[in-house]
């Protein structure tokens, strides 16, 4: 049965004293880990329109921040500052047209065989394309918006199955 949200605990990121710190998971059994991320990008219809048809002066937007957000996963602990680096098994990126929002969702499965989970790499990866997206359209329409970037799932490790709440 998934687990909705935590309530309270201590932050493992923070030592006895208060001191930022990396978490030592050298103890910790290496098990099948997996995050699922989400977020949008929010543009106008035409906008969209211009990603759907391919005809972006920069070029496939959708394919460069698929592209953008795989590399992003996995170069998080460059980027975060206590990330454990980890050797991932799989990221799959998707980018999703959705003429109601309009705009385009952007999903992040993440998959690693560790001793820590694998949240970060998910919300990097879906950070990273959704800018990409922006940058890629930002001479048509600067008013962009980057919404609602979230944890959607985790499975595995100690704290076991996170399902965010809709």
């Amino acid at each position: 049965m998934p687990r909705k949200a935590s309530k309270g605990g201590a932050l493992t990121h923070i030592d006895a004293s208060g001191e930022a710190r990396m978490v030592d998971v050298s103890d910790k059994a290496a098990t099948g880990r997996t995050a699922v991320a989400e977020g949008r990008v929010v543009m106008g219809k035409a906008t969209l329109d211009l990603i759907i048809s391919g005809n972006a002066k920069k070029g496939d937007v959708l394919g460069a921040a698929r592209i953008a957000g795989i590399m992003a996963a996995k170069r998080t602990s460059e980027l975060i500052p206590l990330c454990h680096p980890l050797a991932l098994s799989k990221v799959t990126l998707d980018v999703t047209p959705d003429k109601k929002l309009p705009g385009c969702i952007v999903r992040a499965t993440v998959k690693v065989t560790g001793p820590t989970g694998v949240e970060m790499e998910a919300l990097t990866a879906v950070s990273v394309a959704c800018l990409t997206i922006y940058d890629m359209i930002k001479a048509v329409e600067r008013g962009v918006r980057i919404e609602g970037i979230h944890l959607v799932e985790k499975i595995g490790g100690k704290s076991g199955h996170y399902r965010a709440e809709r």
